[in-house]
């Protein structure tokens, strides 16, 4: 019987034929039947998969057999399920595709890399570490959102910044117009969902005067693996699949609010109108309300 399983990955290192790279993994993936999207840049490889457990795991053999790879932590989680044809049902297809950044922050001018990584980065944290860095400074501490305030709106860190975001990009513009000039002289813990937007994010942070700038190694993936819904972590982890969003425990906490009726629920939705692509929090009695701007 299968057993469905998505993986979550990335890591940052200087690639000299990302279309190599590409080709590779294109064939890698089509050859095992996996579903999802990989991205691919001179600066490294973002993706996540879906598919058998064991068919990953040959998956994950031949990916960390290429020595720039051997070190990437691979996260896994549960998925849906499979077709007939034993092919994830949370992807409509395999995307593998080359770009100028593997996380669009539409900065790839400001972003520097070598072999171990982003150079000039937030200092990591490990879940512990994170605990240990909020028992000696206390409220001193800033945690800051670095996903778009959508996924803030179902789960969140307790009492994090969440900027006023709707694309990676957003935060570039943020950062320079002096929004966030207060949180310089503070200790600064950037989040995401696995750690990749926290490897950029930080780095800009650091290069505009942030000067304790830490990011929390493994993302939210890691610190629920860790914690669950017993730490500081509050409600439902948004993700980019069918699946909508996880829970790290049976008693994780709803903080999203229908956009519709003000319920608390974790539900995404899409915007009806087909030229609309902003997403809700929106339960399933108001699943047809429509953004503001196409409600006339």
């Amino acid at each position: 019987m299968a057993t469905p399983k998505i993986v979550l990955f990335y890591v940052f290192t200087p690639i000299a034929d990302p279309e190599a790279i590409r080709v590779w993994q294109r064939d890698l993936g089509e050859a095992l039947g996996l579903r999802g999207r990989l991205l691919i840049s001179k600066d490294g490889v973002n993706g996540t998969l879906g598919g058998d457990v064991r068919v990953l795991k040959r998956w994950a053999r031949s990916f960390r057999s290429y020595a720039p790879f051997a070190d990437t932590d691979i996260k896994w989680s549960d998925g849906t399920g499979v077709d007939a044809d034993g092919r994830s049902i949370d992807f409509p297809k395999l995307s593998v595709k080359v770009r100028d950044e593997i996380v669009s922050f539409g900065a790839p001018g400001e972003l520097r890399v070598d072999e171990h990584g982003v150079v000039g980065g937030g200092a990591r944290l490990s879940p512990e570490a994170l605990h240990e860095l909020v028992e000696r400074r206390g409220d001193d501490v800033v945690f800051f959102d670095g996903r778009n305030a959508l996924e803030a709106q179902i789960g969140r860190f307790r009492g994090a910044v969440v900027p006023d975001t709707e694309t990676t990009r957003d935060f570039v513009q943020l950062l320079d117009s002096g929004a966030y000039d207060d949180l310089k002289g503070k200790p600064v813990v950037t989040y995401c969902t696995g750690g990749i937007r926290c490897e950029v994010l930080s780095s800009l942070m650091t290069a505009r005067g942030f000067g304790e700038v830490y990011q929390l190694e493994g993302g939210i993936v890691r610190y629920g693996e860790q914690y669950g819904d017993d730490g500081l972590w509050d409600g439902s982890l948004y993700v980019f699949d069918k699946r909508g969003s996880v829970d790290f425990s049976p008693h994780a906490a709803v903080i999203g609010e229908c956009v519709g009726c003000g319920t608390a629920t974790k539900r995404t939705a899409n915007c009806p109108d087909p030229s609309c692509r902003t997403q809700f929090v929106v339960c399933e009695d108001c699943d047809s309300v429509r953004c503001e701007r196409h409600a006339a």
